[in-house]
């Protein structure tokens, strides 16, 4: 039998929620100590919206609805994680923490770019609250494996 080496990109997602006070919703990770949006690696046979709206429910407590793309972001590592992100509309619940969240909040608009740490966090983040209707398409180099997470951008366009 042949061996093929089939390429290899993890997929993930990740999502700005927006409340009706325009407030976003943010967490903070168990494992940087960091705060950040929902975000999840899509599970085999899973469609990407699916993904994102079962990992934001089970991080925070709120049900979503996703209504635009906003990005495509590709971290060159190996293996390679290829991120897509959305805007979310907030459908219903309330905050709650869970394994995958150390605190949930709903944080001002103009706070919020302020307690992420993390560059690709930061620019993801960024994008998303600035989205014009251009999708951004972002290729860098993150190693999650070292502290600082080694930042490098290779690329940043609109598409």
């Amino acid at each position: 039998m042949p061996n093929h080496n089939y390429p290899m990109h993890i997929v993930a997602t990740g999502g700005l929620v927006l409340n009706s006070q325009g407030q976003v919703l943010l967490i903070k990770s168990p494992r940087y100590g960091d705060w950040e949006f929902p975000g999840v690696q899509v599970e085999e046979s899973e469609t990407i919206p699916h993904a994102l709206e079962r990992e934001v429910l089970e991080e925070t407590g709120i049900t979503v609805r996703i209504k635009s793309l906003v990005g495509i972001y590709s971290n060159i590592r190996k293996p390679s994680i290829v991120n897509i992100d959305f805007i979310c509309e907030y459908v219903s619940g309330e905050p709650k923490t869970s394994a995958e969240s150390a605190e949930v909040e709903w944080v001002a608009r103009e706070e919020a770019l302020s307690r992420v740490k993390r560059e690709a966090i930061y620019k993801r983040l960024k994008d998303m609250l600035e989205f014009d209707g251009e999708i951004t398409y972002r290729a860098y180099f993150v190693d999650p494996n070292r502290l600082d997470l080694n930042y490098q951008e290779l690329e940043d366009r609109k598409i």
